[in-house]
């Protein structure tokens, strides 16, 4: 169930059910997860994949998409060092404060976000710049989000709910150079207007190679 990040399946008496075939996009990544091989691909008439409606149905859902275990809100605190299997071998400790950081899977309102520096990243920008954790992450609510590969208006209308509710003390918008993360720059600005916050904000731009360009 946690495969299908629209929200079309739902646990129900203890099953996994499919709620709405317009929240189905018939991509299939739920096929290849289910531990028991219990579900089967037909081919039938089907209502049609509904972007609108599927983007109104995981906004107005009291659990996070893709509710589960692993998206469970937590805070991280202190940091800890990580020691690998060489002996000898450790990596620094990491600097995440909260969970879960992918924006999809963040309530709006959970409690870190309230006077918090935050930083929201376009998910490309840790695997290019790397001093991302001290640079970016240290002593800062993360947030991640993909302005391409995302609903990009479900992003506006959730940061917009997330800007109203909580007192952000500043963000940081770290984007990769790439044309289309200019996306995540606009998202952001959006959703301040709609919630009539001025929040002091940061516009990042990171080379594919890794250097701050601004």
């Amino acid at each position: 169930m946690t495969a299908c990040a629209e929200g079309a399946l739902k646990i129900i008496d203890g099953k996994a059910r499919l709620i709405g075939e317009t929240y189905c996009d018939g991509l299939g990544t739920c096929l290849g997860e289910c531990p028991q091989g219990a579900i089967d691909m037909i081919e039938r008439e089907a209502d049609v994949f509904d972007e609108e409606a599927t983007a109104s149905h995981l906004h107005h859902r009291e659990e996070p998409p893709c509710a589960c275990p692993g998206s469970m809100i937590r805070e991280l605190r202190p940091p800890v060092a990580m020691t690998g299997k060489a002996a000898g071998e450790a990596s620094p400790p990491s600097q995440l404060q909260n969970w879960p950081v992918q924006l999809m899977l963040m309530p709006v309102t959970a409690p870190y976000l309230s006077g918090a520096d935050v930083v929201i990243a376009a998910d490309c920008v840790p695997c290019a710049f790397g001093d991302f954790q001290r640079r970016f992450v240290k002593d800062r609510v993360l947030i991640i989000a993909c302005p391409k590969l995302d609903n990009a208006a479900f992003y506006v209308d959730k940061l917009t709910e997330m800007f109203a509710k909580n007192d952000i003390r500043s963000l940081e918008v770290p984007f990769m150079e790439v044309p289309c993360c200019g996306g995540l720059v606009r998202i952001v600005q959006t959703a301040m207007e709609q919630a009539g916050k001025k929040i002091p904000a940061t516009f990042t731009k990171i080379a594919v190679h890794g250097q701050l360009l601004l």
